[in-house]
């Protein structure tokens, strides 16, 4: 659409609705007459007048211009379309200032769709970009439908009758249950739609033929070959292929279809889109994209996107391997992959298709189990977030694995993940750390964020981060057949004094602590072994327990492995073993007698260290998933409101972004509690002595220029100037030692002695908000010793960030020293976490600050601000990303 002088097109987003059909919500539009007429039609004479608290069977000329013609400032609207018909509209008007008048309409047909409450969002998302902060409708008492809506938006009501109406008023700012809300409706809208996928009733393959090299012939064999429950349907050329007819189009295929999975050259996409827009085929997956259909160019991905979410169907791909469903009742193999594992408890989500049937071949020779199996490919619409929130309610799944080449919205991962974890281990793969995760071609953003924040902010949420796909799945095998170890002391049975010794060393080089050691003799017996685990996991002293067995003789000794699987069938804490070498879980170690390895199998690993290394994740996992939730701190004495004038004062003269002077900084910390102590700049003695003066003395004298501040050999600062001769000697001493680098020189008044340390928290699209800590100085900035979390921060996760470096220690009587005042340490980090989530607009904020043994003093400090609009993705609104090819980085460098 041709935007109008002035639309806002940013407030366009495509959105889920709760059925997890796809549909669009945009600012309304001169041109939407077209729509908004037979809409109105459509909708029943009841809703009208609900609506409109009377009879009002059509629509004036002057309504069809109220409703349109709008000037999306004083008179915002927006409207919800699905296809090419609109399925509702909404709108506010400024009844003063601050204030606006809220109402909606919403077709009969698509009423219990979420429409409503989706205006209701993007509307106060809107709103309060323009300033508004309050709400207030007036709706009839017997309008059930909208007095339920307002009610459950999670907003704090104020409710009342005013001439017969029900009259609601409400502030916009968002609150607690206002976001958990939205984001639970998220949550159920994305699982619906993921669920589309894997209980499809009727699936068509687009492009097959005879030749069995061919994908769309390959997946069409799995499908029918593989006990499908579903109906199969194949367009392509030919007139009877696996004993099924082949028909010209999809639109040809007698019956409803759920799911398409097109393999047709790059040119014939969209062709074949449309033909399953007009079948209301309502998932796709393409596995066009690769070298032998031909690849999708950025235009052509652009259409295809656009054409999808257009029609309200969801994609998988292009160049996706597929889904896999190993459920009985649905038995669903729609890739082209030759091997499917048996069914199991473990999810799994990979990008790469080739990479992905060379996954299932390895979970199979392992003998682990699959729920659900996506490989994704380009990941133009789902992503592996969607798969996240799915799984987290899937019965089935219990573990979830993840391949990550890239993460397009790395905010709503780690929000996602948080919440699953508590849950259900989540184990990740991230490759790609030397390009930031962009795959060439990809349409995904990079990240200002470091690799160590990465990891960090992995911790954070709790994901077990690995390196290989054999640390995923050596770590796997623990998580879906054995309990959670819940500490990290192990017990050691073996009968290879050699491999013994080599495990023990491996626990401790991971963290584990080894308390009991029990070496049997090289032929131990069945009764030996049995009772030796017994006994170990039964000691109080205990957490987990390895078992290692090696024959003398390389002989195999079922009877030793059949005591190992009793041992893991009926033990209260986990057991694995090294076991003959084998990797997996090898049917001598099952529980159960299915095809696949049942809970309480004991999982095998090649190699002492690779046990240890799954083990000591496992640990570490559970430490975390057992630790006590923490709240986030409220603060009675912050003012979002007053900050974020500031910064609007600041982009209403700068729209395209500024760094705050020394004033607009101090007030804008002092709106969240943090008093930034005063300084004076100076350019000559006279100046400096008299700032000293205004101070009454008791100050420093110091050079501010980061070059300078951070340069370890130069002197920077001169301290305790206590009268005119001291600063003159101060400034005679310092100007020398800066031999023609001073920048800018400044009076401060003294802090109290005590540690230097910088906080940092930076915005950027991908990663949203990031705070770090760090001990201030070269060590530091070389090491990498800095500490990193996403806001926003609970009680425990500020205090992981002063624990967290390696420079902790002298935060605590390091060396007989006292210790510093940590917990208001802590309250800073706090404040400035909560002040960059609330304005994304402060894209950097950079403070200094003395940690003294009673006080924390704020020294020094930068901002810089950017409009919100070139910033966060993961906001206060639900929509789906549209992946576009762009840098996550910030004007001037981050």
């Amino acid at each position: 659409m041709a935007a109008s002088s002035g639309y806002p097109a940013h407030w366009e987003a495509d959105v889920l609705l709760t059925d997890g059909a796809p549909a669009r919500v945009r600012p309304v539009h001169p041109e939407d007459v077209d729509l908004l007429i037979p809409f109105y039609e459509r909708c029943s004479h009841q809703s009208k007048h609900l609506r409109f608290f009377g009879g009002h069977p059509r629509l004036t000329d002057d309504d069809v211009a109220r409703f349109t013609m709008v000037d999306q400032q004083e008179h915002v609207s927006f409207i919800v379309t699905a296809g090419d018909e609109m399925i509702g509209i909404g709108g506010y008007d400024l009844l003063e200032s601050g204030v606006a008048e809220v109402a909606f309409l919403v077709e009969d047909a698509h009423q219990g769709r979420g429409v409503g409450t989706l205006l209701l969002e993007h509307l106060a998302e809107a709103a309060r970009e323009r300033g508004v902060t309050r709400f207030v409708a007036e709706v009839l008492p017997e309008n059930d439908t909208m007095v339920a809506a307002f009610r459950a938006a999670g907003y704090r009501l104020a409710a009342g009758f005013v001439e017969g109406l029900l009259r609601f008023e409400f502030a916009l700012a968002p609150t607690e249950t206002s976001v958990s809300v939205m984001r639970s409706r998220e949550h159920r809208a994305e699982a619906r739609s993921m669920e589309r996928f894997f209980v499809a009733r009727s699936v068509v393959v687009v492009g097959v033929s005879r030749d069995r090299r061919k994908l769309g012939r390959r997946v069409a064999d799995n499908l029918v070959t593989g006990g499908y429950t579903g109906r199969v349907h194949l367009v392509g050329r030919g007139e009877c292929i696996l004993g099924l007819p082949v028909h010209d189009s999809v639109r040809d295929v007698p019956g409803p279809v759920d799911l398409a999975v097109i393999a047709v050259p790059a040119g014939a996409v969209h062709a074949v889109v449309l033909d399953c827009a007009a079948k209301g085929v309502g998932s796709l997956i393409v596995s066009t994209g690769d070298t032998t259909t031909g690849i999708l160019t950025p235009a052509l991905q652009n259409d295809l996107l656009a054409t999808v979410r257009h029609h309200g169907m969801r994609l998988l791909g292009p160049s996706a391997l597929g889904v896999i469903d190993t459920d009985p009742r649905h038995s669903l193999n729609a890739t082209v992959a030759p091997t499917v594992p048996p069914p199991g408890r473990i999810g799994f989500f990979a990008q790469s298709g080739p990479l992905g049937t060379a996954i299932l071949r390895d979970v199979a020779a392992r003998g682990l189990g699959l729920s659900t199996f996506v490989s994704a490919g380009r990941r133009l619409d789902v992503s592996g977030n969607d798969l996240l929130q799915y799984w987290e309610d899937d019965r089935r799944t219990e573990v979830v694995l993840l391949y990550l080449e890239s993460i397009g919205n790395a905010r709503k991962f780690m929000r996602i993940s948080r919440r699953v974890g508590r849950r259900k281990p989540v184990v990740a793969v991230k490759s790609g750390g030397a390009t930031q995760g962009v795959p060439a071609g990809g349409g995904v953003r990079a990240t200002i964020a470091p690799a160590a924040a990465l990891d960090a902010m992995f911790a954070q949420a709790g994901v077990i981060q690995v390196d290989t796909l054999d640390d995923m799945l050596d770590c796997a095998q623990i998580l879906a057949h054995q309990p959670l170890p819940l500490g990290p002391r192990i017990a050691v049975v073996g009968n290879s004094d050699a491999v013994q010794l080599l495990m023990v060393d491996q626990c401790l080089a991971q963290g584990l602590t080894v308390d009991v050691s029990v070496l049997l003799r090289p032929g131990a017996s069945t009764t030996e072994y049995e009772g030796a685990l017994d006994e170990a996991i039964a000691s109080d002293a205990v957490d987990a327990c390895v078992a290692v067995y090696m024959p003398p003789l390389a002989q195999q000794r079922d009877d030793v492995a059949d005591a190992l699987a009793r041992v893991g069938r009926t033990g209260e804490k986990p057991l694995v073993a090294v076991f003959l070498g084998f990797e997996g879980v090898p049917a001598q170690l099952r529980a159960g007698d299915s095809e696949a390895a049942a809970r309480g199998s004991v999982p095998s690993y090649p190699l002492p260290e690779r046990a240890a290394r799954a083990l000591a994740r496992a640990v570490r996992y559970s430490q975390w998933a057992h630790r006590p939730t923490t709240p986030v701190p409220e603060f009675g004495d912050i003012d979002p409101a007053a900050a974020r004038r500031i910064v609007e004062r600041v982009l209403d003269t700068a729209p395209e972004g500024a760094e705050l002077d020394d004033d607009q900084v101090s007030a804008l910390l002092a709106a969240y509690g943090l008093a930034l102590s005063p300084c004076v700049h100076v350019d000559s003695l006279d100046e400096a002595i008299a700032a000293g003066e205004g101070f009454g003395w008791g100050v420093v004298l110091k050079a501010t220029e980061p070059g300078v501040r951070r340069h370890p050999y130069l002197d920077h600062v001169r301290r305790d100037i206590g009268g005119v001769e001291q600063m003159s000697a101060a400034w005679a001493s310092l100007t020398t030692a800066l031999a023609g680098r001073e920048g800018c020189l400044v009076v401060q008044r003294s802090g109290p002695a005590g540690l230097s340390v910088t906080i940092r928290a930076l915005e950027g699209p991908a990663f949203g908000p990031i705070v770090s800590l760090g001990v201030s100085g070269p060590a530091s900035d070389l090491l990498g010793d800095v500490a990193f979390r996403s806001p926003p921060l609970t009680t425990a996760d500020a205090a992981d960030m002063v624990r967290g470096i390696k420079a902790a220690p002298l935060f605590f009587e390091y060396g007989g020293s006292p210790g510093l005042a940590v917990r208001r340490l802590e309250d800073v980090v706090h404040r400035v976490a909560q002040l960059k989530d609330a304005l994304q607009e402060v894209a950097d904020l950079h403070l200094g600050l003395l940690v003294g043994a009673d006080s924390v003093h704020l020294t020094w400090a930068a901002a810089r601000v950017l409009p919100a609009i070139a910033l966060r993705i993961d906001s206060n609104t639900r929509r789906l990303p549209t992946p576009v090819s762009w840098d996550d980085t910030l004007p001037g460098g981050a």
